[in-house]
């Protein structure tokens, strides 16, 4: 059984020292992170990324590659149709085959409430122009070749792109490169430095580094980070397991879910698989400091949360993390470059078992890479994407929940605006830092 493509142990491709002072530095080297860095640099704005393990080696590169509009958020919805736009953009730039293929994200329906909650997408969707579509069982049969199973109908939107994580960030860091930005990596971020009340600079295992912007899009790490600082976000993160099957023929050549399996047409001939809606949270100080916000999102989904009373050493939220240190001395983010948890026995016994019914006339199914990677969440299910209030100069995008990868160009290019105190072409509020704090009710993500 391969392993995951990125590990600690993979040699450095970008290697340090760090610059004495940039324009903007930059905390975590995901797509968040890199893709802010490349529309940076297109106006001339120097910009250092600072990556504690490699790049794109955490949840950037562990995602399912879907890259939809289709069943987003109705306030996510203009930046993923931006970014849709800009996906082909940036491949052509980075003149790689990142596996980036149009052929669409589909949705099945088994009762008659998830095709209200589709028709109930249909209204969102017609409002931005989409080409969706709803597929009734006889439309989904000719879509989806020799699958079993009852089905009510389906919502496909044809547009919808797929391509391969692992493939596309580390390809766009070598874009980002290009264009003149410096990537450091095995160099953790440890502290901000604040001067007359605004971030003066950071300082990294490498050293210091004077700016007056900063990034951090640092995943499930952002919180333990925030925190160091006084700044309290209610994120969580939790694990999800995700397989890739050796080749075998062609029964779809895009993107689907139903309830219990999600599948993704590969560019190496094989799928990638996952549990849908299926994922473990660790029990660790904040999920307990933080349970009341999440409360909403559990009586959502009762179901689609496993949970387990300790985390591994050194994970984000364990509970003997280290929450203080100093710029001189290590930080947890030094002592687990990677993190790289181990997909659950269980969810992938549920993935076979879900392939076998859809599919019973195929072979069983054959692994060639089995994972799992921490999503970082809010309550709501949407990020925060904003200025923090008490640390001027400082951006905070975090908490994609799951929607990072295909987003990323569009958030990308919106903080590099907002960063350049430029507008940012898209209505913001519901990404605001306060929304936890200042009184507002927890509304739910109505992402599918």
């Amino acid at each position: 059984m391969n392993a995951f493509p990125f590990s600690e142990t993979d040699p450095i491709v970008y290697a340090g020292p760090p610059p004495k002072s940039s324009d903007v530095v930059i905390i975590g080297g995901g797509i968040i992170g890199i893709t802010t860095a490349i529309y940076l640099a297109q106006r001339n704005v120097a910009v250092t990324v600072l990556e504690k393990g490699r790049v794109a080696a955490e949840q950037s590169s562990r995602n399912w590659g879907w890259i939809r509009k289709q069943g987003r958020d109705e306030d996510e919805l203009p930046i993923m149709i931006e970014a849709a736009r800009l996906w082909p953009q940036l491949v052509l730039e980075c003149a790689e085959d990142i596996g980036l293929r149009q052929t669409g994200v589909t949705y099945l329906a088994s009762s008659d409430k998830e095709m209200a909650d589709f028709d109930a997408f249909m209204k969102i969707a017609a409002a931005h122009d989409m080409d969706t579509r709803m597929l009734g069982a006889g439309g989904l049969a000719e879509l989806i070749k020799g699958m079993s199973g009852t089905f009510k109908g389906a919502m496909i939107t044809p547009s919808d792109m797929r391509a391969e994580p692992s493939l596309a960030v580390p390809a766009l860091a070598r874009l980002a490169r290009r264009k003149g930005v410096t990537i450091i990596e095995n160099c953790a971020a440890r502290t901000l430095e604040m001067a007359a009340g605004n971030i003066a600079g950071v300082w990294s295992e490498q050293g210091y580094i004077a700016t007056s912007s900063v990034l951090l899009a640092g995943g499930a790490w952002s919180s333990l980070f925030l925190k160091k600082h006084g700044i309290t976000i209610p994120q969580l993160a939790v694990k999800a397991t995700v397989a890739a099957t050796q080749p075998m023929p062609e029964f779809h050549a895009g993107a689907a879910a139903e309830k219990h399996i999600a599948f993704r047409r590969r560019q190496d001939g094989g799928y990638t698989l996952a549990p849908s809606g299926s994922h473990r949270l660790y029990l660790g100080p904040d999920a307990f400091r933080h349970a009341a916000k999440y409360v909403p999102a559990l009586k959502a989904d009762p179901l689609g949360t496993r949970y387990a009373l300790w985390a591994p050493a050194g994970y984000p939220d364990g509970w003997t993390t280290p929450r203080d240190w100093t710029p001189e001395t290590p930080s947890p983010f030094e002592s687990m470059r990677v993190l790289n948890p181990a997909p659950d026995a269980s969810d992938l016994r549920s993935i076979e078992r879900g392939f076998k019914r859809l599919f019973p006339q195929m072979e069983p199914v054959r692994f060639q890479k089995r994972w799992a990677g921490m999503i970082d969440l809010m309550p709501d299910t949407v990020p925060i994407v904003d200025w923090v209030p008490t640390h001027p100069g400082l951006v905070v995008a975090t908490g994609m929940s799951g929607h990072g990868f295909g987003i990323g160009p569009g958030m990308g290019r919106i903080i590099s605006d907002m960063i350049q105190g430029n507008e940012a072409g898209h209505k913001l509020h519901r990404f605001r830092f306060s929304r936890f704090t200042d009184g507002s009710p927890i509304r739910l993500g109505t992402s599918l």
